[in-house]
C-alpha cells in the first residue's frame, strides 16, 4: 500500500531524554504506520514510550533520529512556526491532563482551536456548543473548569480536539477519568468521525479496546507486537 493511504508513516524513531546524567533511551527504533480512517489503540507499561511516540506524531515533540512523515510531510523538515501551524489546522491533541484554560467557560475552551484559525466568535461557540451537546454537557457549556468534575473536563478536551474537524487525532487516556457509559459515548463519537480522519489512542483501559481497528503493543522504547 502507497503512503498516500497512510495519515503517518514512522520509520525507525529514536528519541532519549538527559537530566542529572542520566539518558533515557524513551524510543528505540520504532516504525509505526497509521492508516487513513483507522482507530489505532496503543497498549504497553507505564513508561513504554506511548506518549512520547504519539507526541511526536502529533508535532508537540522533536525526535532524535528517523523519519515520521504526517499528512505527507515530513515534520522534521518543517520550521517551528510551520508545525505549530500545521498542529493547529490538521490535528487534535487530547491531552492527560486536559489543558483547559481556566479562566474560559467549557463552550470558549472548546471553541478555541476555531477561534484561533480565524473563525467568527458567534460561529466558533455555536459549533462548540453542537458538540459539547453530542458529550453530554449542554447543561454545563457556561461552567468554568474548576466548575466541572474531572470526567467532565475530559469531555470539554475532547470536543476541543473535534471541534476544527482535524485530519488526525491523538489522544492520551481519553476515557481514563470517565465512568464506563461516558467511555462509551466518547468512543461512539470516535467512531462516527472515523470515517473522515484517522485515530491513536494511547490507553490503559480495556473497556474501549472494542472499539479499535487495530491494537499495538509497546514495551521499553519499542513495539512490542501490532495485531
Amino acid at each position: 500500500m502507497s503512503e498516500e493511504h497512510y495519515t503517518a508513516v514512522c520509520r525507525e524513531i529514536t528519541k532519549k531524554f538527559t537530566s542529572g546524567g542520566t539518558t533515557t533511551h524513551a524510543l528505540r527504533g520504532v516504525s509505526l504506520d497509521l492508516k487513513k480512517r483507522e482507530l489505532l489503540m496503543l497498549v504497553g507499561p507505564s513508561g513504554c514510550g506511548k506518549t512520547t511516540l504519539i507526541s511526536i506524531i502529533a508535532g508537540i515533540l522533536n525526535y532524535d533520529s528517523g523519519s515520521c512523515k504526517v499528512l505527507g510531510k515530513e515534520l522534521k523538515a518543517l520550521s517551528e512556526k510551520e508545525r505549530c501551524a500545521f498542529r493547529g489546522s490538521s490535528i487534535g491533541f487530547i491531552f492527560q491532563s486536559f489543558n483547559l484554560i481556566p479562566t474560559l467557560t467549557a463552550c470558549e475552551n472548546g471553541a478555541v482551536p476555531l477561534l484561533l484559525q480565524g473563525k467568527e466568535r458567534k460561529e466558533a461557540l455555536s459549533i462548540s456548543k453542537e458538540l459539547l451537546s453530542k458529550v453530554g454537557l449542554a447543561e454545563k457549556l457556561n461552567r468554568l473548569p474548576r466548575e466541572l468534575s474531572g470526567g467532565e473536563q475530559q469531555r470539554v478536551a475532547i470536543a476541543r480536539a473535534l471541534v476544527h474537524q482535524p485530519s488526525l487525532i491523538v489522544c492520551d487516556e481519553p476515557t481514563s477519568a470517565l465512568d464506563q457509559q461516558s467511555g462509551h459515548k466518547v468512543l461512539e463519537l470516535f467512531q462516527s468521525v472515523a470515517s473522515n480522519c484517522s485515530i491513536l489512542i494511547v490507553t490503559h483501559d480495556s473497556r474501549i479496546f472494542e472499539f479499535a481497528h487495530r491494537i499495538i503493543k509497546m514495551n521499553d522504547g519499542a513495539i512490542d507486537n501490532d495485531h
